[in-house]
């Protein structure tokens, strides 16, 4: 009993004793001699100044990597797992799915993976490509993908990043506009390449990472493997070039969401910039790490932690969303998922993966029922009474207990030794955070910036287990809040200043490519020589100097799973529907999709029930009924499609509305512009309904 009780009291007495610490402590500090725009601006509690660079002699991507790399040479750094096997099968309902069986990780040495950097980089040279002429990397993200970045920047060759689920018009747009001459990508990139070819105006080369690839692309443009420019730079080493910090090391185009995607241009110093302040944030990152990289390295949050694990001698694991757990939908059944085969350390996961892995434990627990939920829900009540502070809460022995008993088994679904996770991409629900504090065991870093911020903005320290908030400052960047009086947020606010957030820092970009009245807009310099970027969002510092994002001055709303909805141009194109007379499109950052509120046009809609013959007594009733609803939504889906929304941009629910949006309700202006804030007010409860069906 005694052993028991020491076990519950030290361990509880101690938490309490941090628990005041963590209360007390600034994690940003106010800086009062900032330049630029007036505002409440706060730093990072242990940097006086934004810092450029963790190590005094470097200050390029390419010169750290080389470093990184002889001082790491005989350690495991880029593994890829073994096809074992290929298979089709098919589903009752004659749906065909692939299927893959794979084996164990293959590993390159620090020392293998410079070698063949160099290789690569001596090859460009070799297939005639120039130091001023651009690449664009168009490809899931994969251990060539990492190698050719590298590669370029060893030439101060500029590299293009493009998603490579990016539509054709958009993917025409990024190479035409950064007058790509070669362009580096998979087998099933190349096929998309091809459809557009005659679109194409700069491309003369295409390496492609897989050996073998369609003959056709030959007759095309020059058409080589990976392997092959490796073999060609081996054979005739060149010697490299490095860049300096101020060149551009990569224009990063964005996803496109208010139209043609904008090319973010960004320097060798912003990158390293922002790679040096993560190094300060995660507790012990080192040699003994690994991990998992799986989201797209066209994105700044995977191209910067990538950056970061090659920096400190850790291992990285390639694999896919498709494959990335033993259940996910391309691993055949009976065979590991990448999680369990690599067991990473350390994760970046967006919040919809996070909610994912949630829904998931919580159905297989709710299908097994009787005692099993029971003493899931007893050990997680448990725990998540300890992490809110409660006294009588599991601690100790007792989480040890829980830790073994329950939650075990759901953390081997992340491989069973995560022990730090990174979130970052969109806003991740405070119920999903502690879930996962709780059941796989691991602190979540939540992290706040932008492609035009290099992704440095704020993150959470280790020891910060707070939910809805996004940390203090990163040791790169100030970050200020400014006034926006329209929108009724000021610094001056109590309890806490509200603003709109401006990030400054020498991990601010150039701004955006061939787009200067854009970069104009939202990119200044002070008068003391710092960049700043106006982000747009709203935010709110708490007394310890974090932040929370609290709402957006555009009607630009961010979902869950990243992709940007611009509501007025989602209403606009729904508007042509004849059954339209006004609508408001809602989104919600902790949901994949967005809903609408539609105000019938009576006359139409009340002429089509009377052909089909669906019987009424008022509009309000018509608008009740679930055939007026499915045609009024058919109508709106095939004017979005008119319109070229991309499927997220569709709402996939809505409320049929019968009165009218008129100034005298309150609802629009004199000018009959929606007045959001009071329309989502008024219907709150249609609202929460739509995303609760």
């Amino acid at each position: 009993m005694i052993p028991y009780a020491a076990g519950v009291i030290v361990p509880l007495a101690l938490t309490l004793l941090v628990r005041n610490a963590k209360k007390d402590k600034k994690r940003g500090v106010i800086v009062d001699d900032v330049g630029g725009e007036p505002g409440h601006t706060v730093r990072n509690h242990r940097f006086k100044d934004p810092i450029s660079s963790h190590w005094e002699d470097i200050s390029t991507l390419p010169e750290l990597f080389d470093i990184s790399c002889k001082n790491h040479s005989e350690r495991f750094f880029l593994g890829t797992r073994r096809l074992i096997a290929r298979e089709v099968e098919t589903s009752q309902d004659g749906k065909v799915f692939e299927k893959l069986h794979l084996g164990d990780y293959q590993w390159k040495t620090f020392g293998q993976t410079l070698e063949a950097v160099c290789s690569f980089a001596s090859g460009l040279v070799q297939i005639g490509h120039k130091s001023e002429e651009r690449v664009a990397i168009f490809a899931d993200t994969r251990e060539e993908w990492f190698i050719a970045l590298q590669g370029c920047f060893r030439r101060n060759v500029t590299v293009v990043t493009i998603y490579s689920s990016l539509g054709e018009e958009a993917l025409c747009h990024s190479l035409n506009e950064t007058e790509v001459t070669t362009v580096i990508c998979g087998n099933k990139e190349l096929k998309k390449l091809m459809d557009i070819s005659q679109q194409l105006e700069t491309v003369k080369r295409v390496i492609c990472m897989d050996d073998e690839f369609p003959s056709e692309a030959s007759s095309t443009w020059t058409t080589t493997s990976l392997s092959d420019v490796q073999k060609l730079g081996r054979e005739s080493p060149v010697d490299p070039n490095f860049p300096l910090s101020a060149d551009v090391a990569v224009i990063m185009y964005t996803s496109g969401s208010t139209g043609l995607p904008k090319g973010v241009m960004m320097t060798h110093g912003n990158v390293l910039a922002t790679v040096s302040a993560v190094m300060t944030i995660v507790p012990d990152l080192g040699k003994r790490d690994t991990y998992m990289a799986y989201l797209p390295l066209a994105h700044i949050l995977e191209l910067a932690a990538e950056s970061v694990m090659a920096t400190i001698g850790s291992a990285i694991g390639y694999g896919s969303p498709l494959t990335l757990t033993d259940t996910s939908n391309k691993i055949k059944k009976g065979t590991k998922g990448d999680v369990t085969a690599l067991k990473p350390t350390i994760m970046t996961a967006v919040p919809a993966i996070l909610d994912r892995v949630r829904d998931g434990v919580r159905k297989k627990v709710d299908a097994k029922g009787g005692v099993a939920k029971k003493l899931f829900d007893f050990a997680y009540a448990r725990r998540l009474s300890a992490i809110n502070g409660s006294w009588l809460g599991a601690w100790g022995l007792e989480k040890l207990l829980w830790d073994l008993l329950v939650f075990g088994k759901i953390r081997a679904v992340l491989g069973g030794k995560v022990r730090y996770l990174l979130s970052g991409g969109a806003p991740l629900s405070g119920d999903t955070q502690r879930f996962i504090n709780i059941c796989v065991g691991a602190p979540i870093g939540q992290g706040y910036g932008l492609t035009e911020t290099c992704a440095g903005g704020t993150f959470s320290e280790f020891d910060d287990t707070s939910v809805g908030r996004v940390g203090a400052p990163l040791p790169c960047s100030f970050v200020k809040l400014i006034d926006w009086p329209e929108g009724g947020y000021l610094t001056s606010d109590k309890p806490m200043p509200r603003g709109e957030i401006v990030i400054g820092g020498s991990n601010i970009t150039l701004g955006y490519f061939k787009n200067e009245e854009k970069t104009k807009e939202v990119y200044k310099v002070d008068e003391k020589g710092m960049r700043w970027f106006y982000t747009g969002d709203i935010g709110q510092f708490h007394p310890d100097g974090c932040l929370e994002i609290i709402d957006r001055k555009k009607d630009i709303v961010k979902l869950q799973h990243g992709e940007y909805v611009s509501l007025g141009k989602v209403e606009a194109a729904l508007s042509i529907s004849p059954y339209v007379e006004n609508t408001m499109v809602h989104a919600d950052p902790f949901y994949s999709y967005c809903v609408a509120l539609v105000v019938a046009a009576q006359q139409t809609l009340e002429g089509w029930a009377s052909k089909q013959g669906i019987e009424f007594t008022n509009f309000e009733e018509l608008c009740a009924k679930e055939q007026a609803v499915k045609e009024v939504y058919a109508s709106i889906v095939k004017a979005a499609k008119q319109s070229r929304l991309e499927k997220f941009e569709i709402p996939a629910k809505i409320k049929l509305l019968a009165a009218p949006w008129t100034p005298e309700s309150g609802l629009v202006t004199a000018a009959l512009k929606l007045k959001r804030d009071v329309i989502k007010k008024e219907f709150s409860e249609d609202l929460t309904k739509l995303y609760a069906s």
